[in-house]
C-alpha cells in the first residue's frame, strides 16, 4: 500500500507520541525509565492537541505512526530579534527506529515548520541533535552563540 499521511495528531495517536518521545530520549542517550513521566506526557499531549498555540503532527505510513514533530508558541519579552516578544519552539521531532532514513522525520519537520509560518511569528528555535543538524541547517537554522544551559531545581 505504502500510503503516507502527514496530519495533525489526534487523540488516538497519543500512545504513539509518548512512545516516539521515549525513543527520542533513548536515541539521545538519555534515561527513559519510569512510568510517571510517560503518564504525565500522555496527559500533556491530550491537553494540547486542540490548543491553537501547539502544532503537534504525526506521519502515518500504512496506518502506523512513524514520526512526529511539535511546535509551541512561547511568550517572551520583546527583543530586537523578536519585536512582538513571541517565538515558536520546535521539539519532539522523532522517527521510529524501523522507519529512519525514509523521509518521515523530514515530513514531520516540514509540517511543523509550515504551521510555525502560519502563526505569523518571526522566529523559531529548536535544540538540535547531531543527527538532525543537517536538515535544520538546510531549512535556515544556524547555531546560536549562546547555547541553552540547564540546571536541576
Amino acid at each position: 500500500m505504502n500510503e503516507v499521511t502527514v496530519r495533525r495528531a489526534r487523540i488516538g495517536d497519543v500512545d504513539d507520541l509518548v512512545e516516539l518521545r521515549t525513543e527520542m530520549f533513548r536515541s539521545m542517550g538519555s534515561a527513559t525509565g519510569g512510568e510517571r513521566w510517560r503518564a504525565n506526557a500522555f496527559d500533556w499531549f491530550v491537553d494540547r492537541l486542540d490548543d491553537a498555540d501547539y502544532g503537534i503532527f504525526a506521519v502515518e505510513h500504512d496506518g502506523v505512526i512513524k514520526a512526529c514533530a511539535m511546535g509551541a508558541v512561547r511568550d517572551a519579552a520583546p527583543s530586537p530579534l523578536s519585536p512582538n516578544g513571541r517565538d515558536v519552539l520546535i521539539s519532539n521531532i522523532c522517527t521510529a527506529p524501523d522507519a529512519r532514513g525514509q523521509g518521515f522525520g523530514g515530513r514531520a519537520f516540514d509540517a511543523v515548520m509550515d504551521w510555525a509560518r502560519q502563526t505569523g511569528i518571526a522566529r523559531v528555535e529548536l535544540m538540535a541533535t547531531h543527527s538532525g543538524r543537517g536538515i535544520y541547517e538546510r531549512s535556515g537554522f544556524t547555531a546560536n552563540a549562546f547555547p541553552a544551559m540547564r540546571a536541576r531545581l
